[in-house]
């Protein structure tokens, strides 16, 4: 045992967590999206995803620190706020719900989000650009979902930062440093929540190795495989995980 978890728990954990951040590494982000339902089977919600948000939080300090001179910061200062509020907002909702409740809603934000996957990666989508006004709602939105799931409202982040038309390393350094800040707000807000017990911290520094390990891997296959045969099969994946989760 350690703490509250057995070795069958650490065990599926490390694999997850391990999975999780490959897909991290290779996509540039849905480790969250990818552990949260995984954990599930095996971990409340309620523990899993604030201690996924805990290792995503430790690769976005590494982040920040190497790509903070690349940001578009006039875009971040209009994604920051909503994106604050957005976990707030998250964080209320993810309180007041059992974990009965955020199995369901998950399972069904999984299913809607791989079909979209699918629809893009297997159909195209059309080019098309939107002005500032649009960070706000997406902003929101997206640490919105990310809060209450642990993961999948960066997509719209993405989406919004793709239709400003930037791409490369100011993309990434301004995606990196929002989630950063997004990741800020989510840690205090589940540190004040109660939900870091002292066996949720242990099982997360148990994890630390796995998400090096993972982001290492993944980054290194990402070189090796097209983007849109991975994100085929990972909208595959999530599918599957969200259909299972809706039958538990």
């Amino acid at each position: 045992m350690f703490g509250d978890f057995s070795v069958t728990v650490i065990v599926w954990s490390a694999a997850v967590i391990f999975a999780a951040f490959i897909v991290r590494g290779m996509s540039g982000f849905g480790a969250g999206l990818v552990a949260t339902p995984l954990l599930s089977f095996v971990i409340p919600v309620h523990v899993a995803v604030p201690m996924t948000g805990l290792l995503v939080f430790f690769l976005f300090v590494f982040l920040f620190i190497r790509d903070w001179r690349e940001v578009v910061w006039r875009e971040l200062k209009l994604l920051a706020l909503p994106t604050v509020l957005g976990v707030a907002a998250g964080l209320l909702l993810f309180k007041s719900l059992d974990n009965r409740w955020l199995l369901t809603l998950l399972g069904t934000f999984l299913l809607i989000y791989a079909t979209y996957m699918l629809l893009v990666h297997a159909f195209g989508m059309p080019g098309f650009r939107c002005s500032e006004r649009w960070a706000f709602p997406l902003g929101l939105g997206g640490s919105f979902i990310d809060t209450l799931f642990g993961g999948g409202g960066g997509t719209l982040v993405v989406i919004y930062m793709h239709a400003r038309g930037f791409s490369g390393m100011p993309f990434r350094a301004t995606i990196a440093v929002l989630w950063f800040i997004e990741m800020v707000a989510r840690i205090g807000g589940y540190t004040w929540a109660g939900y870091y017990t002292m066996s949720t911290l242990i099982l997360a520094g148990l994890m630390l190795p796995m998400m090096a390990a993972g982001t290492w891997v993944g980054e290194r296959l990402g070189n090796r495989i097209s983007q849109t045969s991975f994100s085929r099969v990972l909208a595959v994946l999530l599918l599957v995980s969200g259909a299972a989760m809706l039958m538990r």
